[in-house]
Parts: structure tokens; sequence; C-alpha cells
């Protein structure tokens, strides 16, 4: 089977995530995000809500990446800075983190809106990234949002042993040459550890919604959430909490 040129839906999400399953995919980010703030485990929660509502596999995920705890949510509203707040500011980022919900948004794929306010999509690296016909363009929407928001400095982090991340290396470098802000591209066995270290010593504000990081990050903006706004507001993105 040849390789997917588009990050698209797959076959049953019509079904998985149509308006039937929206109630049911709510109650279950409610009642997993109640066991979370009850100090609940993720997997044993997960596994309950989901055998509870019958839900399969990928609704799960997206229950789970929809969820949160009280005190988790909080914390993260009070951290992060308005998207303005780039401005005059050296901005971390989470590469693939934000690359492949902006592919998502393109191809037409689920998009979701967390507990957190931030969109996440369901796809997952696992080692493994295929350039698509929609990346470069991506690329340079995120360039030129940032362009917009006049950030100090942009430095991209990427997981270096995923599979082409040397090419998305070279494009992110190639691409942000054309713009007035430095930009550097690290390509690191680990990025979370990387942007969280960053984020507290040498970056004043890190972009991401990964769940991980947002939970022990400092300063950090929705700046996925901004760019899918401007660039399409109209996009099917479904709110599955109450952020």
């Amino acid at each position: 089977m040849p390789p997917p040129k588009r990050r698209g839906p797959q076959p049953q999400d019509a079904a998985l995530f149509g308006a039937e399953a929206l109630p049911v995919l709510r109650c279950a980010v409610e009642e997993l995000s109640w066991l979370f703030s009850h100090g609940y485990a993720d997997t044993s929660s997960l596994k309950l809500v989901g055998d509870r509502h019958q839900l399969v596999a990928r609704q799960r995920q997206a229950v789970l990446r929809s969820a949160c705890s009280d005190e988790a949510k909080a914390s993260r509203e009070c951290r992060r800075l308005p998207i303005s707040e780039i401005r005059d500011r050296r901005l971390a980022i989470d590469g693939f983190n934000l690359i492949i919900t902006l592919e998502t948004l393109l191809g037409g794929g689920v998009l979701l809106k967390g507990r957190d306010g931030c969109v996440r999509d369901l796809a997952s690296l696992n080692g493994n990234y295929r350039l698509l016909e929609d990346t470069a363009a991506v690329i340079d929407l995120v360039y030129r949002g940032l362009e917009r928001l006049r950030p100090a400095l942009v430095h991209w982090w990427l997981d270096e042993p995923v599979s082409n991340s040397g090419q998305i290396k070279a494009m992110l470098e190639s691409a942000g040459a054309e713009f007035e802000f430095p930009t550097l591209v690290s390509l690191v066995p680990d990025p979370d550890k990387a942007l969280l270290e960053a984020g507290s010593v040498a970056f004043d504000v890190i972009a991401t919604a990964d769940s991980g990081i947002l939970s022990r990050c400092g300063p950090w903006v929705n700046l996925a959430s901004y760019l899918i706004a401007t660039v399409a507001p109209e996009a099917p993105v479904m709110a599955l909490g109450d952020g």
C-alpha cells in the first residue's frame, strides 16, 4: 500500500465522532477528568470509562487526549500566556507536535479541543514520520503566523530518533531563513526533556499541546489553536471538554 498523501480521517471516523457519538464522548471526558481529579490512575480510569460507554480504541484515545484533572486544567490556564505575548520573546516549539496537528487540519483529519483549550490530533509517531503533501504548506503557515507575532527568536525541537527528522530539520531551516526573526532547529533524543530545560533556562515561552510537557513547563502559548483559528476558523474542531 502506498504511503498516505494527507493526514485525513480514517474510514470509520464519521461514525466514531459523528453527531450521535459526541454526547457520549463528552460524558466520557467529564467522567475521566473527574477520576483524574480524584487521583485515580490513568490506565485503569480510561478502561473503566471506556468499558462503561463501550468505546473503541480510537474513541478512547480521543477521550484521553481531551481529559485532564481540575488541578492540571487550572495550572495550565495560570501559566498560559496570550498569543500576543510571543512578541519580542524567545520561543521554543515542540516541532512534531505542532506540525502533525496542522497537517491533520489541512488533511481534514480529526481534531479535538480538550478541557485545557488545546487542539490535538489522534496521530501517534511511534518513531515513524513521513513527509506528506501538506508538510511544506504547514511549515509556511507556521512561519507566516509567527511573522505576524514577531518573536525575538524561534527554536524548533525535533525527535532525533524519528524517521525523516533530518529532512524536516532542513525544511524548517530553509523556510526560516526567509524571515527576519532568527530560527534554530535542534535534533535531540528527548525533546520533552529539552523543552522543559530550555523553558526554564534559555527561552521565555514554549509552544506545545503535549500534556506531559504542559503539566511541568513554565509559560506557554496555545500556538496551534491560534493558527487554526487564523487560517481555518470554520475547521470542524470537536470540543469534547469544557475548555
